[in-house]
């Protein structure tokens, strides 16, 4: 908190940074509502404090992981609420950063936001992915699940930095409830990223062969009651 006043002056560029911001000012030339790219490289330089030196099982820096959420969710909620969000999500559970804190710098809103996206709940329960899913639909908390949706999307795309046992679940789990969900949300784009990266995983795995069909995207709607009657 003490750097508040001064985050700019020690604000440095990384290639997931810039890559982040070259992509965001080349919306803004053709946006009518701009994302504050202020707000943004704020949340980029607490991101990186507080994630510091934490590694992804890929090698990566973790802090990459939220830049790239953040990177592919601008295409579809061009929103500085919502980059700054994508930004953020995973510091309530994985860092000293606190709600507190966030509410201070970035306002309620967007820690109330962050906060949606935590499984660790202030009574110390930890929700499974999919409950968190869930509880945001439920919520009708739209916004912040599809953060979550491209969250699963970006996380697939490096589960092969995992152990056959993790891929394995982490795959089911997309398939069953992620992939139902961006059907629901009308994102078929989002959809579509997420079954070719659980069908890609699946033949790795070897539970199937490269012609063979994974999974019927519209099949388990009905047998999701939680899931249904999303109102526009």
């Amino acid at each position: 908190m003490k750097d508040i006043n001064s985050w700019e002056e020690k604000f440095e560029v990384c290639r997931y940074a810039s890559r982040l911001l070259d992509k965001l000012a080349g919306i803004n030339q053709k946006a009518g509502n701009k994302v504050d790219l202020v707000e943004v490289k704020k949340a980029i330089y607490y991101a990186k404090k507080y994630h510091g030196t934490q590694r992804r099982d890929t090698g990566e820096p973790y802090y990459s992981h939220p830049l790239e959420v953040a990177y592919a969710i601008a295409d579809h909620l061009f929103k500085t609420d919502v980059i700054v969000t994508s930004i953020l999500h995973d510091t309530l559970e994985d860092t000293d950063m606190t709600f507190e804190m966030i509410a201070s710098i970035f306002g309620l809103s967007i820690a109330s936001q962050v906060m949606g996206l935590t499984r660790t709940s202030k009574d110390g329960h930890k929700m499974s992915s999919a409950e968190m899913v869930a509880l945001l639909f439920q919520q009708k908390k739209y916004e912040v699940l599809v953060i979550k949706l491209f969250d699963r999307l970006h996380n697939m795309q490096t589960v092969d930095a995992k152990s056959p046992e993790k891929r394995s679940a982490v795959t089911k789990e997309t398939l069953q409830y992620f992939l139902v969900l961006s059907e629901l949300l009308e994102l078929p784009n989002l959809a579509d990223a997420l079954y070719e990266e659980c069908r890609q995983a699946n033949i790795k795995l070897g539970v199937l062969k490269n012609s063979d069909v994974v999974f019927d995207k519209h099949f388990s709607l009905s047998d999701l009651p939680t899931f249904r009657n999303k109102t526009h």
